[in-house]
């Protein structure tokens, strides 16, 4: 009878179309844990629990205090990541025809995701300082670019590869325009690290002067709008061969310039945290999007190619 049991459960078996819904959710709940993180930065709850896991010595629940709430929110959030990214390794393992990368990859997003909590207490212990919240962040950063990589390379094993759509020139730019856009998350976190959001109120040390921290982020905006402007004018003149990769890319485009007028919005109106929220959300999506196209450029599943869309 055990023996039984045990063959049927290293015979089983996930179907493709079900390993694609569970990356794609393992990419929403990436998503999410970076706004529910900025949301403790941003609402100063970063020190709302002093204890870690539970929130205080000898009492585990937040008590009736906002910054509690927000701050034991986002460790729920980040339980309920790290159940997901263990279920989608388990299922990468379970997924005919996915390739021994893709497995290994969903592997790294899941340590990466326990790697989170011991980050998370030593921000906590450090009383917030800006190099380990940073690093908090960029790591989520991180994992939701791997979470994005899985989630496409599922639908290719869905729908079935298809060989490259672009010439290999634009595949080379998507590699700049990556790059690009992640040097420009990192000069936002920088920018923030220095701003009024510490985290934790007045006392929370920051990094340097915020006026020249924001205008090297603008630096970082204005190549990674030039780069993403030029890779979206090259996809044009190759839209015969995938309308739906272009229409991925304009989405992208469209999206980023949405942050773009955020950004500026709140910088005009000295930066107020809902705003600052918004602008942080829409960056982890355009930075998901971002990749996303890098990713489609290099293996496009079949149904992305012209006549199957």
């Amino acid at each position: 009878m055990e023996a039984s049991a045990l063959t049927r459960i290293r015979a089983f078996e996930l179907s493709p179309a079900r390993f694609v819904q569970l990356a794609s959710l393992n990419v929403v709940l990436l998503w999410l844990i970076v706004g529910t993180g900025a949301a403790v930065r941003l609402t100063d709850s970063g020190l709302g629990c002093s204890h870690w896991p539970g929130c205080e010595r000898g009492a585990p629940l937040p008590e009736k205090n906002v910054h509690a709430f927000v701050e034991f929110g986002n460790r729920l959030v980040g339980g309920v990541v790290i159940t997901v990214t263990l279920l989608t390794w388990l299922a990468a393992r379970r997924t005919p025809g996915l390739p021994a990368w893709a497995r290994r990859l969903a592997l790294g997003v899941l340590l990466g995701a326990f790697a989170q909590a011991p980050l998370g207490y030593l921000a906590v212990a450090s009383d917030l300082r800006w190099a380990v919240v940073m690093a908090h962040l960029l790591l989520s950063i991180a994992l939701l670019a791997g979470a994005v990589v899985l989630a496409v390379e599922a639908f290719n094993v869905r729908d079935g590869p298809s060989p490259p759509i672009v010439p290999v020139e634009l595949r080379r730019l998507a590699l700049v325009f990556t790059a690009a856009g992640f040097a420009l998350v990192v000069s936002g976190t920088f920018a923030t690290a220095a701003g009024p959001h510490s985290g934790g109120g007045e006392h929370i040390d920051r990094f340097g002067s915020l006026e020249p921290t924001v205008y090297v982020h603008g630096a970082f905006v204005g190549a990674f709008l030039i780069s993403f402007l030029i890779s979206i004018g090259y996809l044009a003149a190759f839209r015969e061969r995938s309308p739906a990769l272009f229409k991925i890319g304009v989405g992208v485009f469209a999206l980023l310039l949405i942050q773009i007028a955020v950004g500026e919005i709140q910088w005009r109106t000295k930066l107020p945290w809902e705003i600052v929220l918004v602008h942080v959300a829409l960056a982890a999506a355009v930075w998901a999007g971002t990749v996303a196209l890098a990713a489609l450029f290099y293996r496009p599943p079949r149904s992305l190619a012209a006549g199957n869309t």
